[in-house]
């Protein structure tokens, strides 16, 4: 069966009429995108700090203004640290920023079993990925189980737009999951820390200075959510290993 070709385009931010950067984006679900990344990077501590947000996809442009108090030229003078993979991602975090964040202190706890269940409706739910192939997709699990997904050509900018989601309609760190289709780099794991989640997932691996971080921060990370492959690398214990040997869960 023959798929599309994934798309990417360039889409410029600005903030406050000044250009941060520009992205490589799939244009889905860009107002998403843009409140998580927008978050993410500190720039915003919640929605009601946007004044308003445009997206201009036919010209390739996102202008968002935020509140008195933001300092636009002060927070471009921070260095950016252009992020491993796809999607062109730029931080202007770097590690020791990340360190400073509010470690986590969520208690709830979930069967490893039930990571992967939701692992395999996740995939089945990456609707692009299935249409296209190549694309990443970040998902959020709340506490019933339902699920949120978001696509993007870079697994960066998913987790962006799945965060994003979450920004916009003020839901809690504390009653969701996140999943994503991506390695989970420093960055990846500094994006779910400044939101707060609990438990991160991925269906491939995490860096040593990922789960280094996470220790830190008190986030369950785990990795090669595939069955018997499953990895839980830190020890927080959110994840309760419930497979003896690790069976596939379909």
């Amino acid at each position: 069966m023959n798929k599309t070709c994934p798309e990417e385009y360039p889409i410029t931010l600005i903030v406050n009429d000044k250009e941060i950067a520009t992205f490589q984006l799939t244009k889905a679900d860009l107002e998403d995108w843009a409140i998580g990344y927008l978050y993410s990077e500190g720039i915003i501590h919640s929605v009601d700090d946007l004044d308003h947000l445009t997206v201009k996809e036919d010209q390739g442009m996102i202008k968002a203004k935020i509140t008195a108090g933001f300092d636009v030229d002060q927070f471009l003078e921070k260095q950016r640290n252009f992020t491993a993979g796809c999607g062109k991602g730029v931080t202007f975090f770097s590690m020791s920023d990340v360190k400073k964040f509010k470690k986590v202190r969520i208690q709830s706890r979930v069967p490893l079993s039930y990571l992967l269940r939701k692992r395999n409706q996740f995939a089945k739910s990456c609707e692009m990925y299935l249409e296209s192939g190549g694309m990443h997709g970040a998902c959020l699990i709340d506490s019933q189980g339902n699920l949120t997904v978001r696509e993007d050509i870079g697994r960066h900018n998913a987790v962006d737009k799945a965060i994003g989601y979450a920004v916009r309609n003020r839901l809690k760190a504390e009653e969701f999951i996140l999943l994503t289709t991506g390695r989970i780099s420093y960055e990846m794991l500094a994006k779910a820390a400044r939101f707060g989640f609990g438990i991160v997932g991925s269906r491939t691996a995490a860096t040593k200075q990922a789960i280094q971080l996470a220790n830190f921060l008190q986030i369950e990370v785990v990795g090669y959510l595939r069955g018997r492959m499953t990895m839980i690398y830190t020890t927080c214990d959110r994840v309760v290993d419930d497979l003896s040997d690790h069976q596939a869960i379909m």
